[in-house]
């Protein structure tokens, strides 16, 4: 893990810029003030360089769409990341505001709307770096810690592949994890921004939308997020509502397998949130 002063001294060596302020905000993240405003410095292994190039790539050009989106700041010699000894540095602008309360309608409906905005303006847009989304692997050895865990993850991975074969889909970039914490709502302005791009894939639209309807509690909670995508997305109303239930599932599922996988990294097994998450699936699969 690199200190504050390596950081500040990559600012200064590599982006020419010279951080007044510095203040780590996460693990591997620190904001920066710098003479032409505040960034975020994002550090990782090289092992995810390719991901973070792709993010990256859809934030740019995002940004010249006029989305506030943390836009690349690109390093004195033009690159978007660098290589230093500890890994890969990324600087991005930061997006003023406030995350958004997945609680509050108002925010449901700038979220949705934003999130729905972001796929209409990346229509069309295509990078090698983008890859397609990553289904989930019913193998593992960590599935076994439960007797019910690999059928229902199974279950919700075989309804999505019936959902690609037997209905028309609307495929595009896909934000990946659009939580509420992920967009900015600037109370100035009155401006939503959405940031942090380094999940992004291509696959089912709907998947963003049942990702961000997860973070609300559900379908039942997120009303007004729907209302919201479906009034700024090039998703149908008749495509969401068949694909939703069943992305939402898998949803769930991607989440039953990261529990899982955590369980058998040494961890104990979160027993309460993978009863939780499996009493949701249930409720979908009865719709």
């Amino acid at each position: 893990m690199a200190s504050d002063e390596r950081i500040r001294s990559i600012l200064r060596t590599r982006w020419h810029r010279t951080p007044r302020e510095l203040t780590e905000v996460a693990d591997s993240r620190w904001r920066a003030e710098v003479d032409d405003g505040p960034v975020l410095v994002t550090l990782i292994p090289v092992a995810g360089q390719a991901r973070l190039l792709a993010g990256l790539a859809v934030a740019e050009h995002l940004a010249h769409a006029g989305f506030p989106t943390g836009r690349p700041v690109r390093a004195a010699d033009g690159a978007v990341v660098v290589l230093v000894d500890e890994g890969v540095v990324a600087v991005v602008r930061d997006v003023p505001g406030r995350p958004l309360d997945p609680n509050d309608p108002l925010d449901q409906q700038w979220w949705g709307d934003m999130l729905g905005a972001a796929h209409r303006a990346l229509t069309g847009f295509g990078d090698p770096r983008v890859t397609r989304l990553a289904r989930l692997n019913p193998e593992g050895a960590h599935l076994d810690i439960a007797p019910w865990l690999r059928p229902t993850v199974l279950g919700a991975l075989a309804a999505v592949t019936r959902l690609t074969v037997t209905d028309q889909l609307t495929y595009g970039v896909l934000h990946g994890d659009p939580a509420p914490d992920v967009f900015r709502i600037d109370p100035e302005t009155g401006r939503t921004g959405l940031v942090d791009w380094r999940a992004a894939a291509t696959g089912p639209l709907v998947y963003d939308l049942a990702a961000a309807v997860g973070y609300a509690g559900g379908m039942a909670a997120a009303a007004e997020l729907i209302d919201g995508y479906l009034a700024a997305a090039p998703v149908p109303a008749e495509e969401a509502e068949a694909a939703l239930p069943v992305l939402l599932r898998y949803r769930l599922a991607e989440r039953l397998d990261a529990l899982a996988r955590a369980a058998r990294g040494g961890g104990a097994p979160d027993w309460a949130a993978l009863a939780a998450t499996r009493s949701a699936i249930e409720e979908l699969e009865e719709l």
